[in-house]
């Protein structure tokens, strides 16, 4: 026999909701964590100023977006010389992620045709560390499988060349640097978001009851009938 869901009216969940109490320190700890891990510098300057959030060197957050930009932008030898001067050590102790950007540097050589300039690289920066490492050689070889096709479009790993592949490696090196500067890698406002989806949902198989359907506005909405 089915059982029948619980209904609770607005004024009931809107009671509930407001006996939650939550510190307004925390909520700003919550939004500045967003804005520094996203990288809104002058966002984070005002609400640093406004909120009187703990002070954060806010040259960190432009050093670190100004790696990231150029990883976007396919410079990668500039992104690499900026990250040795913020910290030598993030590339020294990480193998996997300098790698990756040297295989960045490859795909954009690759990129602009200069094909003996991406052998040699290859062969020379790359070839070693695959030597030394199986998952590297096949990451290698796949980047290197690109000079085969004439045209890249006809090549199954032409992801590749994807501007997609520019933003993974900027946000690998953007979650480096963070964790070097004892900063979370990832902001907990979409992960808390996430959590709220979640919970809805668990609690529509039990309860009828106001949601908060659009996220931008945080608005509750009764149910339809």
């Amino acid at each position: 026999m089915a059982t029948s869901k619980k209904v609770i009216t607005r004024d009931e969940w809107e009671k509930k909701l407001n006996a939650v109490k939550l510190r307004k320190q925390d909520m700003n700890t919550l939004v500045m964590n967003f804005l520094v891990t996203e990288g809104f510098v002058e966002a984070a300057d005002k609400f640093q100023r406004e909120s009187g959030t703990k002070q954060i060197d806010l040259a960190t957050i432009t050093d670190r977006m100004a790696v990231k930009k150029a990883v976007q932008n396919g410079n990668v030898e500039d992104a690499i010389e900026k990250v040795n001067d913020l910290n030598p050590e993030i590339l020294d102790t990480n193998p996997e992620l300098f790698f990756h950007l040297q295989q960045q540097r490859l795909i954009e050589l690759i990129r602009q045709g200069k094909t003996e300039e991406a052998l040699e690289f290859a062969q020379e920066e790359l070839a070693p560390r695959g030597e030394e490492n199986q998952a590297f050689l096949q990451e290698l070889e796949k980047t290197v499988a690109l000079l085969v096709f004439e045209d890249a479009s006809n090549c199954p790993v032409k992801d590749l060349l994807d501007i997609s592949h520019r933003l993974k490696t900027a946000s690998e090196v953007n979650a480096a640097i963070l964790t070097s500067q004892s900063h979370e890698k990832d902001p907990k406002l979409p992960s808390l978001l996430k959590m709220l989806i979640w919970a809805q949902k668990q609690l529509d198989e039990k309860a009828v009851y106001p949601h908060i359907n659009d996220l931008s506005t945080g608005q509750l909405e009764d149910p339809s009938e």
